[in-house]
């Protein structure tokens, strides 16, 4: 576990978790932090504490120690967000006290009891712009921001540092060990962070881009000087990067993207396989980066964050069965679910002796209500043939002009 003080009397203590899938599903090939931080002033709030993950619970009450503070000094739980990565911990930590406040919204208060017991706790149930003063100049704010990703998230606010504590929201996939600040990055780090919160953020977050612009709103209005997430490192050099990045994150998510197609296939014997080589050359050959994802080869995260930061995707995949081969079908219905909207798209793929992939395809993205800017499909019986290819080679000409409109970096 990292402990890290981050300023006068505000602390941090991170656990690096690798080999897992996050909330049960994602895979994190590179880890994922969490996060969580102390304030003391006469009184001591703890915002988001970590279950131990990386041993017993009680790892976190020692390393609390060397900060000079035990369990029974925390006043107050700040739980910004119930989910039980950030709250897990109440369960042990009301075996050791009872006398503590726990802080949240009126929605998580429900939430609280049905996690944790009906044993009462006291709680401060608070609302926008409501304060704590813990004394000694240290004045928390509480501003929710519903449904990032839960609807009883908020961010806590510490007015003296101007420290902003937004759990979720700005988190980012991957450990944080020797590079736990911005300005520690390097070069590589930049880039390494930059992926795993797109990662991140199209896994977890997708769905809730519509509220994620609120938050954001928010953010600026509070003007941090440091933005410290439940998950991932702390920005306190610029905070505007992780800003501006998650509000491009959330045009994303309704069709914008990077200069990149991404190659969504799947194919039992080969057939499409060989359009999707020829598209892959396509492609390249006009320098936009493709992403290959074969399904079901790739795991959903990484399919999700491929079709998410890209400006143009293509579907290919045959017909199994008399409808769409079912690990593409799947992938597509999992995006539909993050409400992956407004992408340049186009669809090939093979059949045998009869098709019926494109009915199934349609009935799809009806059902999960897409809205991708589709191009004419083309199918094709058995190998593509020299009439297939041209048709094939059209659209995605078509297909790589149009995404333009849609690129942001």
């Amino acid at each position: 576990m990292n402990k890290t003080k981050l300023t006068d009397n505000i602390f941090m203590l991170s656990a690096n978790i690798d080999h897992m899938l996050f909330e049960s599903m994602w895979d994190v090939p590179h880890g994922v932090s969490l996060n969580s931080y102390i304030v003391k002033g006469e009184k001591t709030a703890i915002i988001d504490g970590i279950i131990g993950w990386d041993g017993l619970p009680e790892s976190l009450y020692a390393h609390l120690k060397e900060f000079d503070i035990t369990p029974e000094s925390i006043d107050y739980l700040v739980i910004n967000h119930i989910e039980p990565d950030h709250s897990g911990w109440i369960e042990n930590f009301k075996k050791i006290t009872n006398d503590f406040t726990v802080v949240m919204t009126k929605k998580a208060e429900a939430m609280l009891y049905s996690f944790y017991g009906e044993t009462p706790m006291d709680t401060m149930i608070v609302k926008e712009g409501d304060s704590l003063d813990l004394g000694k100049g240290k004045k928390l704010t509480f501003h929710p921001i519903p449904n990032i990703h839960w609807p009883e998230t908020m961010m806590t606010f510490e007015e003296d540092s101007k420290m902003l504590f937004p759990c979720d929201m700005y988190g980012a996939f991957g450990t944080i060990k020797d590079t736990m600040f911005d300005d520690q990055f390097t070069k590589e780090d930049r880039v390494f962070y930059e992926k795993e919160s797109i990662r991140y953020y199209s896994n977890v977050m997708a769905t809730f881009s519509k509220m994620t612009k609120k938050a954001i709103e928010k953010t600026r209005e509070l003007n941090p000087f440091v933005i410290a997430p439940g998950h991932g490192p702390v920005y306190r050099e610029n905070p505007s990067t992780i800003i501006d990045a998650y509000a491009r994150y959330a045009e994303y998510a309704s069709g914008k993207g990077k200069n990149e197609v991404t190659i969504l296939w799947g194919s039992m014997y080969g057939m499409t396989g060989k359009a999707v080589e020829k598209i892959k050359t396509m492609i390249e050959a006009k320098g936009i980066t493709v992403n290959d994802v074969r399904m079901p080869q790739t795991t959903s995260s990484e399919m999700v964050t491929n079709v998410f930061k890209s400006a143009g995707v293509i579907v290919a995949a045959p017909t199994y069965e008399y409808k769409m081969f079912p690990p593409v079908a799947h992938a597509i219905d999992e995006l539909g679910r993050k409400k992956i909207s407004g992408k340049k798209a186009f669809r090939t793929g093979s059949y045998g002796w009869s098709g019926g992939a494109e009915k199934d395809f349609n009935k799809i993205i009806e059902n999960v209500k897409m809205k991708w800017d589709f191009l004419e499909s083309v199918e094709f019986e058995g190998s593509p043939n020299e009439e297939a290819i041209k048709s094939i080679e059209h659209s995605v000409n078509t297909l790589c002009e149009t995404m333009q409109e849609n690129i942001i970096e």
